[in-house]
């Protein structure tokens, strides 16, 4: 089982910046890849953006592209989603998700966390 943890939510005014990180633990972590979704109220889980194990493949929505970037630290089990430019209606629950080998679809991944909330003011 894999145990993941968000953090870095919070409230940002439009065009604000904001920097979310997922700190996974639990069984061996090699081989996973980690994802971000986002969820608004009374829509379907979006995908953000993913990155593979190695960290030499990544991924984001277009609605994102160039302006939200993942990485990862395996020394430190975490992966980072800087995010940028935001707008408001980006608001939303960000969830951090793990899945061995590679995945986009919210339906492939197997282990979630809890959400952060980050909300944008307009």
């Amino acid at each position: 089982q894999v145990q993941l943890i968000e953090s870095g939510g919070g409230l940002v005014q439009a065009g604000g910046s904001l920097r979310l990180s997922c700190t996974a633990s639990g069984r061996t972590l090699r081989g996973l890849a980690m994802g971000w979704f986002r969820q608004a109220p009374g829509k379907e889980r979006e995908f953000v953006a993913a990155i593979t194990w190695s960290g030499v493949t990544t991924e984001y929505a277009d609605s994102v592209k160039g302006r939200f970037t993942i990485s990862r630290d395996n020394a430190k089990t975490t992966v980072y989603l800087q995010m940028n430019r935001l707008n408001s209606e980006e608001t939303a629950v960000y969830y951090c998700a793990a899945e061995m080998g590679w995945a986009t679809r919210a339906s492939d991944y197997a282990h979630w966390g809890q959400g952060t909330q980050v909300t944008v003011s307009s």
